[in-house]
């Protein structure tokens, strides 16, 4: 039998496989489940796989497993969402915690983003579970703290698990592919320089010390644009000194810079640039949430492109920045509806995600 015509000889699993999906993500809208505070949602995942015979591990509030037939010999692919969410804004006029299905749409906080991705992946993967021949192997991750980008989510799991070749992040893309993603540096910079009295002209002023790296910050213009993400964005978000008092010059200024990198510079890129005109102190507070891009040729795009579906550059960032791999961010669902008040999700979309996960890996496995 051919692994092209496996989806077709197995039709009939796929309307309980959404229904499977649809109840298990009813339950998880029901529980709170803020970055962090994702114990009981880690629970409830684990009692599904149990339920549905699925051997799984648990590292704090992460889920994983891998397929039956795992071989280390083969190539692996990693289908990953997370099961944490922002808390409820607001603007709710329903109970964020009641999951309220009506006229096609399941309401309820984390519905869209990005628990409809998260139950499409997990019935993607109960379809290859136990399946024999597959020519890539699969293990699945549910993640903690991704809101938050946590050190114990996607980046403490992937300490613990075999080889990773590719991934799939599941993030609500309108089920288009995200190739590429903006990474997140935060600059903390500081000037410094004397104290005095306001009324006497004592003191070097920090705040005129400041002013050169601001005026830079402001109108500095990267040279690599890139086509799917644009140019490099910095912007200056906090200027303040220590000192509350009018009539004291300030020793300390300092601003914060948050700046947004395309997949054409790496982090180490960007501080040399900014070394080299910038003359205060300059220090990132983190270096982990980078910008990626997976390339047009990969297997998972061309899988992606086979099957009609467009690509473009995600603002946004996610645990695909955690990730040393090539991964493709794409999912049932709309960016623009995550965090909203009265958050929702199309019931069609999680269908039409399951199936369209299953076909994309149905693509992969086919290649040569």
């Amino acid at each position: 039998m051919s692994q092209k015509n496996t989806i077709q000889e197995n039709i009939h699993d796929l309307p309980s496989l959404f229904q499977d999906a649809l109840q298990l993500l009813k339950s998880l809208i029901a529980i709170p489940s803020f970055s962090k505070e994702e114990a009981a949602t880690a629970d409830c995942i684990q009692d599904f796989f149990h339920q549905h015979h699925v051997e799984c591990n648990r590292l704090k509030n992460n889920i994983w497993s891998k397929n039956v037939h795992f071989d280390p010999a083969k190539p692996t692919i990693l289908l990953n969402s997370h099961h944490d969410t922002v808390r409820p804004n607001k603007g709710y006029t329903l109970d964020p915690f009641e999951s309220i299905e009506k006229e096609g749409k399941l309401y309820g906080l984390g519905s869209n983003d990005a628990g409809g991705c998260l139950v499409s992946l997990i019935a993607t993967y109960l379809y290859f579970y136990d399946k024999k021949g597959l020519a890539y192997n699969l293990i699945f991750v549910a993640s903690a703290e991704e809101e938050i980008s946590g050190t114990d989510g996607i980046e403490l799991v992937l300490k613990h698990l075999p080889k990773i070749d590719f991934g799939i992040v599941g993030e609500p893309t309108l089920l288009d592919m995200a190739i590429a993603e903006r990474g997140l540096l935060v600059l903390d910079v500081v000037a410094t320089g004397t104290s005095g009295h306001a009324a006497r002209g004592e003191g070097e002023n920090a705040i005129y010390t400041l002013l050169p790296a601001l005026e830079w910050f402001q109108n500095y213009q990267f040279e690599k644009v890139s086509d799917l993400l644009g140019p490099v964005k910095m912007t200056v978000t906090v200027i303040e000194t220590e000192n509350k008092q009018h009539n004291v010059v300030p020793s300390i200024c300092k601003m914060v810079v948050d700046v947004r990198v395309n997949e054409l510079y790496s982090f180490e890129e960007i501080l040399e640039i900014i070394a080299s005109h910038v003359t205060i102190g300059v220090k990132p507070r983190s270096l982990r949430m980078r910008s990626s891009g997976i390339a047009l040729d990969h297997v998972l795009v061309k899988a992606g492109l086979d099957l009609g579906k467009s690509y473009y550059g995600s603002p946004t960032t996610s645990d695909k920045a955690l990730m040393p791999f090539p991964t493709l961010k794409m999912g049932p669902g709309d960016s623009a509806r995550s965090h909203t008040a009265d958050e929702f999700i199309f019931t069609q979309e999680i269908e039409t995600g399951i199936q369209t996960y299953i076909q994309l890996l149905e693509n992969i496995f086919s290649y040569e």
